[in-house]
């Protein structure tokens, strides 16, 4: 459990808690979003404002802003390495030079080092991915996502349950999405530009799309229009207050692969997928040359350890009966937003 997670509640009131757990997602494209989130929770514009930054002051959320998705504006991959013990930090340190690479954390497993790479196309990606083997002299487990499942880290914080979602209904909104290997991040220039200037999260102001527009020398109307079209694409998978999920508590998870027979995997991938507790399930390839197997991610979120490996065992026993291993992470070794600068035209 994080060190703030036993007295992080004591911080917020009921509308704080309501725009925590109400705005992760679906802050309106509105010209002033916060009359209208005020409106719902029974507080004034500049109230609900302050709030949003006093929450972001004390690291319960993050940010205030779009989630982007990488795998549609551009391809992406998660790629893993196996890295000798004695060169681990030299090799950590090399790989995150990259701006390209967002996430990177250890993991209990001969593959011990994970990371997420985004680029503008698979060429690029590639070419970074061989210039990373070159340089660290380790071959690396290139996996793309090929269906996602489900993929969406927006659940309720204020609470007390020991796993994502443990108090809400059961949720049955999974399917199966292919994603292109040859995603190419298909934009206007405008788009490109509206990508970048919101990559980092939206200016916390009462006008948060009027500040957007002013940085890009754009009118109000197209940034609207703008952002309600990236919506529309994937390209922005939801709009809101992304949480800080280890300051609330929620700092156990564990990556499980699985080994599921090629003709039932989408069959299961989408069962799992709806389960309320996986918070990620997706496809992603065998690599047999490099003794790689498995075919499906799952991630599950929690407070408690003990419960997270509980849901574990419940997804083995009922829904996955197959060989599988729990990769748990033992250290971030680099946390970031995914990077455009380099992958979107300006």
């Amino acid at each position: 459990m994080s060190s703030l997670s036993r007295d992080w509640r004591d911080e917020i009131d009921e509308v704080d808690a309501a725009i925590i757990d109400g705005y992760q997602s679906d802050v309106p494209v509105d010209p002033r979003p916060f009359e209208r989130i005020g409106a719902k929770v029974g507080v004034d514009e500049l109230d609900a404002l302050e709030r949003v930054r006093r929450l972001s002051g004390l690291g319960i959320v993050r940010r205030f802003g779009a989630v982007l998705n990488p795998p549609v504006i551009g391809s992406s991959t998660l790629a893993a390495v196996q890295a000798p013990e004695e060169r681990f930090d030299e090799i950590a340190t090399t790989i995150n030079e990259y701006r390209q690479v967002n996430h990177n954390y250890a993991r209990d497993h001969d593959w011990n080092m994970w990371f997420v790479l985004t680029t503008g196309s698979r060429d690029t990606r590639d070419e970074i991915i061989d210039e990373i083997e070159r340089r660290t002299g380790c071959s690396v487990l290139n996996l793309p996502m090929l269906t996602d499942y489900y993929i969406d880290l927006e659940f309720p914080v204020v609470n007390t349950d020991r796993f994502a979602r443990e108090s809400v209904a059961e949720r049955t909104d999974s399917s199966a999405t292919r994603i292109s290997e040859e995603a190419t991040g298909d934009l206007s220039s405008f788009d490109a530009d509206l990508l970048l200037a919101i990559q980092d999260g939206f200016p916390l102001s009462a006008t948060p799309y009027r500040e957007i527009a002013d940085d890009l020398e754009a009118d109000l109307e197209a940034v609207l229009t703008g952002i309600s079209r990236l919506k529309a694409s994937g390209c922005i998978k939801r709009i809101g207050c992304i949480v800080n999920h280890v300051v609330t508590g929620f700092d156990s998870n564990c990556m499980v692969v699985w080994d599921v027979p090629d003709d039932e995997l989408h069959e299961r991938g989408e069962r799992v997928g709806a389960l309320p507790y996986v918070t990620l399930c997706y496809h992603r390839p065998r690599r047999p040359d490099q003794k790689w197997s498995y075919n499906l991610f799952t991630m599950i979120h929690g407070r408690d350890p003990g419960a997270v490996e509980e849901k574990i065992d419940e997804l083995a026993t009922k829904h996955l009966p197959v060989e599988h291993e729990r990769l748990y992470s033992t250290e971030t070794l680099k946390q970031t937003g995914a990077r455009y600068d380099e992958i979107l035209p300006s």
